[in-house]
């Protein structure tokens, strides 16, 4: 598994649907969800690509699908991502959703759709699950219980790994998960994403660890 340092005009015309973006941010709650899941990674997003109005030539808008607090609304936004980036103060990284299961499963019409849909109604951004899936110390209780920092899936509010990788399992990407309990580091550890990522911004010392190295089954319902 490696990084490589790339600049955005390099890497717009390979993104494609599906992609994840990982973020490490520098505000205070950026801070907290970084030591509270011992990692690099804050947030996370999806590329979701838009036509360009009247263009023959099948070129696309990079689109960006996040649950933030953007543009005066707290929940799922979505942006240009040559805009989101020129503004962010932290690092990104793109992670390339792995060819074979571009190839094989993914079905990108189900993928758009549910985010779409999810913008579409504005979805508010969900706080108190957001902090439960970060906490994982009593998620399990004797007897196949579940803890009180468990969530249970519910997609009425979103918080960010959770928006991306349910559009990845809506897709096929993924087979049956709980995303309401995926943290951004989760999701960037799932090993459906090719071996190599990049880095479009931001200190180049950062990784992000284990990155392609978990089975998603493992977030089973």
């Amino acid at each position: 598994m490696s990084v490589n340092q790339i600049t955005y005009q390099e890497a717009r015309g390979l993104m494609q649907q599906g992609d994840v973006i990982a973020f490490g941010g520098k505000g205070h709650f950026s801070e907290i969800i970084k030591f509270a899941t011992f990692s690099s990674i804050s947030h996370t997003a999806a590329i979701l690509q838009t036509k360009i109005p009247d263009d023959d030539t099948g070129r696309v808008f990079n689109q960006i699908i996040e649950s933030a607090s953007l543009n005066g609304f707290n929940g799922v936004n979505v942006s240009r991502f040559s805009d989101r980036l020129n503004s962010y103060e932290g690092e990104v990284w793109w992670l390339p959703l792995k060819k074979g299961i571009r190839e094989s499963r993914f079905d990108k019409i189900k993928y758009f759709n549910f985010l779409f849909n999810q913008a579409k109604d504005r979805k508010e951004y969900d706080m108190p699950q957001a902090i439960k899936s970060a906490i994982d110390a009593l998620d399990s209780l004797p007897f196949g219980m579940h803890g009180p920092t468990y969530n249970k899936e519910d997609f009425s509010k979103f918080f960010c790994s959770e928006l991306v990788s349910a559009a990845l399992e809506v897709s096929g990407a993924v087979d049956s998960i709980n995303a309401s309990e995926v943290t951004p580091i989760d999701l960037c550890r799932w090993n459906i994403y090719e071996d190599s990522y990049y880095q479009l911004k931001g200190d180049s010392s950062k990784r992000i660890s284990r990155f392609n190295t978990a089975n998603p089954s493992d977030w089973n319902v």
